[in-house]
């Protein structure tokens, strides 16, 4: 069946949009000339626009630009698109017209058609749903607030839902002795808790690196417009806007005290972005001690046991892999490429603007939301559930050459190594061989190698 079409028009002539299209010429010309990736902006950052929409109807109500009918039918309008209706309205691709313009009027134009529907009389995308504004202040205000949104509501409370988690099981584990590695090799044994707090305040820090972060996305450049001067909006209007966008949302939002840094730069969001990446190696780091830790069962470490989740292979039956750690490495690696991406996007600030916007904004929007999730997938389906096998710490422990070093104050590094070179070459338990190679007692021996007491001079769970 054939898509039926109507004649819209705009500044450049008239052209076909789908008869049941909300949106009008300007988007239908940006869907015509983007057929670049099929990828559109993230629904998180059109409804952020739409909140902006309407907020900026709000305000010029109240400074009283605009009527109220007008008004009430914009932020009416603006409302449905922010609880997620019309998703299929805005399908313009990333990659586009790098200030974004085309998504700015694309949410313009349904915003426009709805408030047309719901006012009884015509609203311009341009000159009603638009006033005050600029593709060049609304889209990077965009990208801050749906940014520190996603942060607050979702990076920051995963984030925190691991950290516990992580903890929770450390505190589990504090007893529990294992041998520590250094190179990949043997060395001095851990507690659990010791290792696992190590993990914990990798994402403690993390935490804490957002928040430091977010005082600079929470200034907003919206009341810049074109340029950075303000051209076309009131003076009030962009203080204002920032206080009722604050009210509405709960973050501190506020006019930045240069637009003209706003529109020209994305160094908040470089920032932001960077935070991200180091996120994602603290998790990696976590992800891959996970996996070598549960690595065998037979011929790997075998310290632990992950929780078995699927089926890993199609051939060898009974195989199963540590697929929440891969995952959480995948994310990790996707991330670090996010923010190469978003670093060189944000040193394209040309004079008084950005033209990566629409890709910023893409990238840092699907860092925050993959380390969220992956977050959460790891404290529940990875941590939380592991089991571990004291059989082999303890059969490991036994056997670790390393433990000699406790010996060293006593009989000194050279005679040390020579009783670590034996256990390791007969593969008997140090204490029998240091009993046989020194004058130390075997309950001073026992007492000297106690892997508890080696451990005591490190910091436990907590």
């Amino acid at each position: 069946m054939t898509e039926q079409f109507r004649i819209e028009k705009d500044s450049m002539g008239a052209l076909h949009v789908p008869v049941n299209a909300l949106y009008a010429a300007q988007t239908q010309r940006a869907v015509n000339n983007f057929q670049i990736s099929g990828i559109a902006m993230p629904p998180v950052f059109i409804q952020t626009v739409a909140l902006i929409k309407k907020t900026a109807a709000q305000v010029n109500w109240d400074l009283g630009e605009l009527e109220a009918p007008l008004a009430q039918a914009i932020i009416s309008a603006a409302e449905q698109i922010i609880a997620g209706q019309h998703a299929d309205q805005f399908p313009i691709d990333v990659f586009q017209t790098g200030s974004a313009t085309s998504t700015n009027m694309n949410v313009n134009e349904v915003i426009a058609t709805l408030a047309s529907q719901i006012a009884g009389n015509p609203v311009s995308a341009n000159d009603h749903v638009n006033m005050g504004q600029s593709s060049n202040d609304v889209i990077p205000t965009a990208i801050h607030v749906s940014a520190a949104l996603q942060c607050q509501q979702k990076l920051v409370p995963a984030l925190e839902h691991l950290a516990d988690t992580i903890e929770a099981k450390a505190l589990a584990l504090d007893q529990v002795c294992k041998t520590g590695r250094t190179h990949l090799m043997d060395a001095m044994p851990i507690r659990f808790s010791q290792e696992l707090g190590g993990w914990a305040l990798q994402i403690r820090n993390a935490i804490a690196r957002i928040e430091a972060t977010l005082p600079r996305i929470y200034k907003l450049a919206q009341g810049g417009t074109a340029v950075g001067t303000g051209i076309n909006a009131l003076p009030e209007f962009a203080s204002q806007f920032a206080a009722t966008l604050a009210q509405a949302t709960g973050l501190p939002f506020e006019a930045n005290t240069s637009f003209f840094e706003s529109l020209a730069t994305q160094d908040a969001i470089v920032e932001l972005s960077g935070q991200t990446k180091v996120i994602a190696v603290s998790l990696m780091k976590i992800a891959n001690d996970l996996r070598w830790m549960n690595s065998g069962p037979l011929a790997g470490l075998g310290e632990i046991e992950l929780p078995a989740l699927q089926p890993g292979s199609s051939i060898m039956p009974g195989k199963v892999n540590p697929v929440i750690p891969e995952a959480t490495a995948m994310v990790a690696a996707q991330v670090i490429g996010n923010d190469a991406t978003i670093t060189i996007a944000g040193q394209s600030g040309s004079f008084q603007l950005n033209v990566m916007l629409p890709v910023i904004a893409y990238n840092i929007l699907q860092s925050i939301e993959l380390l969220a999730n992956v977050s959460n997938a790891l404290a529940d389906k990875a941590i939380e559930g592991f089991n571990v096998r004291e059989d082999n710490l303890q059969l490991a422990l036994a056997k670790n050459p390393i433990l000699v070093t406790a010996l060293n104050p006593i009989i000194g590094y050279l005679k040390a190594a020579d009783i670590a070179k034996t256990a390791y070459k007969q593969q008997r338990p140090i204490i029998d061989v240091a009993a046989e190679m020194t004058d130390l007692s075997r309950e001073e021996l026992e007492r000297l190698l106690d892997p508890q007491q080696l451990t005591a001079g490190g910091v436990s769970a907590g």
